[in-house]
């Protein structure tokens, strides 16, 4: 049995092939087309996917899309209604897309298949699909190591569902209950992303990255004013403090004059209040998921918990609702947000529509994410070559392990893309930038000269998993970077610097020295972890051992092989290219090991669109 499951035309389109309920492969159509978010119909993942199951496209036995776009289109006519006349303009800008396209999808779908995947097969009677938050709530379950669970699902909104609570056993998921329109836990997140002068549906990491340097001081103001959360987790936005439904923005003067002013700007400085409004909704998401998380304990019983969705992606809220134990054992899906989507329609196919068994291996169903294309020592010299790159081949896998090691402790900063992509967005070892995270100025190197983005944004270490519980307040594994842990106390450093110190400086702050690894340990300790296995990831654990055998460190810097508004590096060819425009010293694709030294090309520029 061979399901092709699609995301498409909203954001992050990807495409995931299952084979009898094991995944083949699985990738994002932005990865090939080098457009950040792309949402046209994802024709080079699906390619992908085929040749990775060596099939042709007629083998394929059902397509399964992520959601129900008649059911996105009652929702923005029932709120146009709702809220007319206000709101009118966006929804007169919307109407075009949606009867010429979104609307009648599934002849579009039809369309696209027969284009990319030839006319001779009856697209039409194999083409299911799923809703948006059971997507979701499929890749969640459905892909874990947990044959019964509870299931919680959050993001911006889905057709009508925000959030959702459900149970799985086996190869059944029944709703418990779900949160509509236009009350959003992921949309309040956003309102306060866009308003402290991020991109929403790209820098709420970055308002999470803030969040640190303030203190929740409207934490109060925001439960008095915009939301209403009850005992059973279930909340009410007010939305006289919100205009998503009717507008271009996503806040009202309202919202602006509660919170001392108007939205900050892109170029303005970042003030202390900005770190504070930013504590402030990370305190109160926080609250709203561990409130949720306790009532689904109590009516469930369940003593597990799988999570997906946008909001699953908040590594500081899952890692407190872990600590707080109000679970035995809680399961994120690494692609959480609508590229997974892709995943949860063909899992939803498989075992909801078809009732066809679980494929029940040891650990999850997730292959450490690593679902991506890989490249062959022929591709990568053939890329190399027609580069005109410089290159060294070592044939000795513990020589360039061990060289890696060496260089990173000596205070190289390497470009590591090896075997297979990563699917979702962390980087965990295959399309790495790895430093050494001793360096006190490794974090600034990086953000600076490498990442090109904003400096108070924090790294992530990954560490050997037979030592995480030497450095961090972390139980359990953490093998896709989804949860932030603590530095143990033993391992800080106290800060010499006022943390109340006006003029706030985001710089002066980052400078200060608070552990032994300083590149990885954040302003309030805080860490989001990537335990590495020998099993899930062989050559980037031995390249920790390495390096532990070199420092006494067991752990890297490690953060995405990308620059800012760029996404991470899929072939040989784009990591050459990163790595010539930027402040990388060493490029390991592979065997093949490239000294910025020895180039004899002039720098080059990223791969854009």
């Amino acid at each position: 049995m061979l399901i092709l499951g699609i995301s498409a035309y909203y954001h992050d389109a990807a495409a995931c092939l299952l084979r009898d309920g094991v995944i083949v492969a699985a990738c994002q159509e932005e990865s090939f087309t080098r457009r950040v978010h792309d949402a046209r119909f994802p024709e080079q993942a699906i390619a992908y996917c085929l040749q990775s199951a060596g099939c042709l496209p007629d083998a394929i036995d059902y397509v399964a899309f992520y959601d129900k776009p008649f059911l996105k289109f009652e929702r923005l006519l029932e709120t146009w209604l709702a809220f007319a006349p206000q709101g009118f303009n966006q929804f007169r800008r919307a109407m075009p897309a949606w009867t010429q396209d979104k609307l009648f999808q599934k002849i579009t779908l039809v369309r696209e298949l027969r284009r990319v995947m030839g006319e001779q097969v009856d697209w039409k009677s194999r083409l299911l699909f799923s809703e948006h938050h059971l997507s979701h709530a499929a890749s969640a379950f459905f892909a874990s190591p947990f044959e019964e669970a509870a299931i919680l699902t959050l993001d911006g909104v889905g057709e009508w569902t925000t959030t959702s609570v459900a149970a799985g056993c086996g190869y059944r998921l029944d709703l418990i209950s779900e949160i509509r329109f236009p009350h959003s836990l992921g949309l309040l997140y956003s309102a306060f992303t866009q308003y402290l002068g991020f991109e929403v549906n790209s820098g709420e990491y970055k308002m999470m990255g803030l969040a640190p340097y303030g203190r929740p001081l409207y934490a109060d103001l925001i439960r008095q004013h915009l939301i209403d959360l009850k005992d059973d987790g279930s909340f009410r936005l007010d939305m006289r403090y919100f205009s998503y439904c009717t507008g271009e923005t996503m806040t009202t003067p309202r919202f602006h004059a509660l919170f001392g002013g108007p939205p900050r700007t892109a170029k303005e400085a970042l003030m202390k209040r900005h770190a504070d409004l930013a504590a402030s909704i990370q305190s109160v998401t926080e609250e709203a998921i561990l409130t949720l998380a306790r009532h689904i304990r109590q009516s469930t019983g369940l003593p597990r918990l799988c999570l997906a969705g946008g909001v699953a992606l908040n590594c500081v809220a899952n890692g407190r609702l872990a600590r707080e134990g109000i679970f035995e054992d809680i399961w994120v899906q690494p692609a959480a947000g609508d590229a997974g989507g892709a995943l949860g329609a063909a899992l939803a196919a498989q075992h909801l529509a078809l009732e066809l068994p679980r494929h029940t291996p040891s650990g999850d169903l997730m292959q450490g994410a690593l679902l991506g294309p890989a490249y062959s020592p022929e591709q990568i010299r053939h890329e190399l070559d027609t580069l005109g790159a410089t290159y060294t081949w070592v044939e000795d896998d513990t020589l360039l392990v061990d060289s890696t090691a060496r260089a990173i402790s000596e205070g190289r900063i390497v470009g590591w893309h090896q075997g297979r992509m990563e699917f979702g967005p962390r980087a965990l070892g295959n399309r790495s930038i790895l430093a050494d995270p001793r360096s006190p100025n490794a974090w600034e190197r990086v953000n600076q000269s490498i990442k090109f983005r904003e400096a108070f944004r924090p790294f992530a270490p990954s560490i050997l998993r037979e030592h995480a519980a030497d450095w961090y307040d972390l139980s359990g594994e953490s093998p896709y970077m989804l949860l932030t842990a603590p530095l143990l106390p033993g391992r800080r450093l106290a800060p010499h610097s006022d943390p109340e110190a006006v003029p706030f400086s985001v710089e002066a702050t980052l400078r200060e020295i608070r552990s032994s690894i300083p590149a990885v340990t954040h302003v309030d300790y805080s860490a989001r972890v990537q335990t590495v296995e020998q099993t899930h990831n062989p050559r980037f654990h031995a390249l920790l051992q390495s390096f532990a055998a070199i420092t006494g460190c067991p752990i890297l810097l490690n953060t995405s092989f990308n620059v800012r508004n760029e996404p991470m590096v899929l072939t040989p060819g784009d990591a050459y290219r990163c790595f010539m425009a930027t402040g990388l010293d060493l490029l390991v694709i592979g065997n093949a090991w490239l000294d910025k030294n020895n180039q004899t090309l002039p720098p080059l520029s990223v791969a854009r669109p």
